[in-house]
């Protein structure tokens, strides 16, 4: 991009070049070689077009989670979640070996236990991560959560995040569960066991977060 002066004003094309104002400059600049057209039939771009469709892909998924868990996210405080949790997900897509490349999704990818363990791994912000320490055991009418005695905790949060990975929505079943000495509880098993279903929990002490994480 360039400027110039000229006593005649030019805007719109010239050849290979478009001329406009920009905050009160003349500017000039050569057009793009980018075509829509060709970007989306030319086999040329057809790498450019697999990546931008899982890409495309992971962000609205990270995005479908993030704002199912907005109210404790928030409490991370880090500016820059956004750009390491869309980076999460491509990490997860990538687990899907069984999609072909621009069709590889995060729901195939969390179906493998690499998938899994990297969205448990996952640490939001300055937040510790419950790790190792936390497991789930399914019931016959409920699921039960069980912590090490690393985690000291006053009240446990259990939150269960069902997505539509199709149309990028979530169903979202929260319980609030104040603790003893225990080191486990029962929560309610909402939706169906065929679900594939996401378990994100929040330990508090004296009402300030101390862990929290996938599980």
């Amino acid at each position: 991009m360039a400027t110039y002066e000229s006593l005649i004003q030019l805007k719109g094309s010239v050849g290979d070049l478009v001329f406009y104002t920009l905050n009160g400059k003349n500017v000039v600049r050569k057009k793009s070689g980018f075509n829509k057209t060709a970007f989306k039939k030319n086999p040329a771009y057809e790498k450019v077009r697999q990546n931008s469709s899982e890409f495309g892909h992971c962000s609205k998924i990270g995005k479908t989670i993030r704002l199912a868990l907005n109210s404790y996210l928030k409490e991370a405080d880090d500016p820059l979640l956004y750009q390491k949790f869309a980076k999460l997900m491509t990490e997860i897509k990538d687990c899907d070996h069984i999609s072909g490349r621009g069709k590889r999704t995060v729901q195939n990818g969390l179906s493998t236990d690499k998938g899994k363990l990297l969205l448990k791994k996952f640490q939001f912000g300055s937040i510790p991560n419950p790790g190792t320490h936390v497991m789930i055991s399914l019931g016959l009418w409920n699921k039960n959560l069980y912590w090490g005695k690393e985690l000291n905790a006053h009240e446990v949060d259990i939150i269960t995040l069902k997505i539509d990975f199709d149309h990028y929505t979530a169903e979202v079943f929260e319980e609030k569960i104040t603790v003893g000495g225990q080191q486990e509880v029962a929560f309610e098993q909402h939706f169906s066991s065929d679900d594939l279903l996401l378990h994100f929990v929040v330990f508090k002490k004296e009402g300030k977060i101390t862990n929290m994480g996938f599980v």
